[in-house]
């Protein structure tokens, strides 16, 4: 397996929408995402996300918090994947409980990781789903 370095990854054109309700962990995620060069669009809420996503097909890759006031990710995710039914989802939760990673596959979501986000792990599943 051919491993890329991080100066080797970078995505020039690509849009990822970042679905968080935590202003900090949305700051982390943006600034982790410019430095592949990633075009950031930020939804608070999983309301907001289905909004954008019906709106705005430039969307590449979604990060997809799961615990959120107002539609969970899950909910979002099934309502989004019903109209953009090819366009990845990176579920994503501080809150990690047995099974949450078979819950996000059943709600569509393509992958599942924990937060504190591991830096290098977002990178291989962005490499992934945008190369």
């Amino acid at each position: 397996m051919n491993i890329k370095t991080q100066e080797e990854i970078k995505f020039p054109g690509k849009t990822v929408l970042i679905v968080e309700d935590d202003i900090s962990s949305y700051k982390l995620l943006k600034v982790l995402l410019h430095t592949l060069e990633i075009k950031t669009i930020w939804a608070e809420g999983g309301t907001e996300s289905v909004e954008i996503c019906s709106g705005n097909p430039d969307i590449d890759l979604i990060l997809m918090d799961i615990k959120m006031p107002d539609l969970n990710g899950y909910e979002a995710t099934k309502l989004i994947k019903k109209f953009r039914s090819e366009l990845p989802i990176i579920a994503q939760t501080a809150y990690a409980l047995y099974g949450d990673d078979i819950k996000a596959k059943k709600a569509g979501c393509d992958e599942y990781i924990t937060k504190p986000v591991n830096k290098k792990e977002l990178f291989e599943l962005i490499d992934k789903y945008l190369k």
